[in-house]
């Protein structure tokens, strides 16, 4: 099998051509952002790794805790820009739209930083920080309240050495619909959950339709979304990745460009001089 090229030249004839385009996004692309991964060595918050906490089974044990590190999460975005790879997703979205074509951003991140750059057309298959949804009734609605309840306020440090805050779980965040007062969840995918079946019918329509696929910062690793950009490739159509490394997908597409995603990607999206608009 011929290695992926890496001749950005090559890129920019295949993308001048497509009309649909899918960017598939991961970790990488936040990371550079500065966002924490809690992936490998030194992704701790206090004594716990993401898959620890990120669980039904984790929720169900202890509410408190796995809530402080979501308030955690949603404290240190607040903090955080999208970089210039989100900014060139978005604004090659807006530009090519203009041109009749389309740009669609799958991503794995639950951070909606995608969407503070100005994306407009995006999946977020994992969910958001910035949503819950009710365990009892199970209404799914934007929060951005900071802290999400008073009982979370100055909690969710993540020093080893901080203490459990043990909040009463009817203090914990809590429906506000009329008659519910359900306690509320992250409106995320965790470990041992199933993707969203509307928003997987979403991605497969836009996979389908694709002449054009993009891999950003995500390690192909993480099932379902590991098999997407192979799937394309498989169909003969154009895939370019772009990580600080190779992956195990790598040698299934057309193209690889190595290093950080707020570097590669922007003078591979820019303005093609074909374009008209």
């Amino acid at each position: 099998m011929a290695r992926p090229s890496s001749n950005l030249a090559s890129f920019r004839e295949v993308f001048a051509k497509a009309k649909h385009i899918a960017v598939i996004t991961g970790a990488g692309v936040s990371a550079e952002s500065g966002v924490p991964t809690f992936r490998g060595a030194g992704g701790f918050w206090r004594t716990w790794q993401a898959q620890d906490l990120a669980t039904p089974g984790a929720f169900s044990r202890d509410p408190s805790l796995v809530w402080e590190f979501y308030h955690y999460r949603r404290e240190v975005m607040s903090s955080k820009e999208p970089n210039p790879a989100h900014l060139a997703i978005a604004e090659c979205e807006a530009r090519l739209g203009q041109q009749g074509r389309s740009v669609v951003v799958i991503t794995q991140n639950i951070d909606e930083l995608h969407r503070r750059a100005g994306s407009r057309n995006v999946l977020e298959i994992h969910g958001s920080l910035f949503k819950t949804r009710c365990m009892s009734c199970g209404e799914v609605k934007e929060n951005y309240k900071n802290p999400i309840c008073p009982a979370l306020k100055e909690k969710g440090a993540p020093d080893p050495e901080a203490k459990d805050a043990r909040i009463p779980v009817e203090d914990l965040p809590r429906c506000d619909r009329q008659g519910c007062h359900g306690l509320l969840r992250p409106h995320v995918v965790w470990f041992g959950e199933t993707l969203d079946a509307d928003i997987l019918n979403s991605v497969e329509r836009e996979l389908d339709k694709c002449d054009l696929c993009l891999v950003v910062g995500t390690s192909s690793i993480v099932y379902p979304a590991a098999m997407f950009a192979p799937q394309v490739a498989a169909r003969g159509v154009p895939v370019a990745e772009f990580n600080m490394e190779s992956t195990p997908a790598t040698q299934r597409f057309m193209f690889h460009f190595e290093g950080p995603c707020g570097t590669t990607l922007p003078p591979a999206l820019a303005r093609h001089e074909s374009e008209v608009v």
